[in-house]
């Protein structure tokens, strides 16, 4: 049985960003990473879009991703398609990535506790203690200097210090995933409009042969729940427009990201955020996993830094994610909010659009990578739209 436990860092959650943190850390730092799933990278709630240079700047085994260089994009009556030159995508092996995550810190000074539950967290004095909970040991508790919040959207240490709160605007998505069969293994889609308002709809293959089906929507954009909106794709026949057969054998995986604003304040004396508890997911399509292992890596790279006596390091982690995302999630945002309330006919209009960008403008607007142009331009042509109403 265990009673309490002592680190400098705990670290709340077993996901990218939580992990990365860990495999980071200087080894003379003890970690303890509270991970609540029984297995690392399982039950699977992400749809693992991402991009290949990405993977390749953060040294990801080339195994883990599937590398995508068709990328379509349907509205109700339009199209959109990019043979992909330069910037390719990639879709994840999202288990197996989690898992290779998790296998760079086993020979460091970490403890990865799967199958717990994070309960709550107290200051008590210049540190922390907290209760956790598994089915084999019941409650304990753990001491430690500092705490890192990478639990998700639902940022549970920042809400039981009175630090922060759940999102109010979540995007919740549900996916089938079954053999890829014919489907081609280098294509991937992306779909809007009638069959997925508020959000969109996504086909990717993986690098184990098969395919991801999914949709996500926006709440409380709309109070419908992802697993109606895709009872209505399936029972409409709209899997054959792409060339989807979706197989009786199918596994549902689910998931939520936050959709909110992102917030700059990053670092609360000792209490740390990254990864989706401080909104790193891009806004425009909420793909957060290469930022999750970049900034995870960061914060533990800065972290032993000030364990070990210099005072600015996690001021540079906070104003290196500000620099990174302040001006382009902000605008990145703007037009979630707006596209989130399209019809399908505004679908329509925005995906031929689309269809006459450059393959790099394209890659910059799905990454939420915005050039002082391009937020111009957007703004002057919403503008007359407007004008001409």
């Amino acid at each position: 049985m265990i009673d309490t436990l002592d680190c400098d860092v705990l670290i709340v959650g077993g996901g990218p960003a939580g992990l990365s943190v860990a495999s980071h850390l200087d080894p003379s730092v003890h970690s303890i990473i509270l991970h609540q799933d029984a297995e690392i990278g399982r039950p699977v709630r992400t749809s693992g879009g991402t991009w290949e240079r990405d993977m390749q700047a953060l040294e990801i085994p080339k195994k883990h991703y599937q590398v995508i260089d068709q990328l379509d994009f349907f509205s109700d009556n339009a199209e959109a398609r990019f043979a992909i030159a330069n910037d390719r995508m990639a879709v994840l092996d999202v288990t197996g990535l989690y898992q290779y995550l998790a296998s760079l810190s086993e020979y460091s000074n970490c403890n990865l506790l799967t199958g717990t539950k994070f309960v709550s967290v107290e200051r008590q004095g210049d540190g922390f203690v907290s209760t956790a909970r598994n089915r084999e040991d019941g409650e304990f508790s753990i001491n430690s200097n500092y705490v890192i919040d990478s639990s998700g959207w639902q940022s549970v240490v920042l809400e039981s210090l009175g630090l922060g709160s759940k999102p109010n605007r979540t995007g919740v998505g549900i996916e089938y995933e079954f053999p890829r069969c014919s489907f081609p293994k280098n294509r991937a889609i992306l779909f809007v409009g009638e069959t997925a308002l508020t959000g969109y709809g996504w086909v990717f293959p993986t690098p184990d042969n098969r395919l991801r089906l999914g949709i996500g929507v926006l709440h409380p954009d709309t109070d419908l729940s992802p697993r109606s909106v895709m009872d209505a794709f399936v029972a409409g026949g709209h899997a054959a427009r792409y060339g989807v057969e979706i197989l009786k054998d199918y596994k549902v995986n689910a998931g939520i990201i936050p959709s909110v604003a992102y917030d700059p304040e990053l670092v609360f004396g000792n209490v740390i955020r990254v990864g989706d508890s401080a909104n790193m997911a891009s806004p425009t399509v909420g793909e957060g996993i290469r930022t999750a292992i970049e900034f995870g890596r960061l914060l533990g790279q800065e972290l032993s830094n000030q364990i070990n006596g210099d005072t600015r390091a996690l001021q540079r982690y906070q104003a290196t994610a500000n620099k990174r995302f302040t001006r382009d999630y902000r605008f990145g945002l703007m037009m979630n909010q707006r596209i989130a309330q399209y019809s399908p006919n505004r679908w329509d209009k925005s995906v031929q659009r689309l269809a006459r960008l450059s393959e790099v403008e394209m890659t910059a607007m799905v990454r939420s990578e915005f050039s002082v142009r391009m937020i111009v331009r957007t703004i002057w042509l919403n503008l007359k739209r407007k004008m001409g109403r």
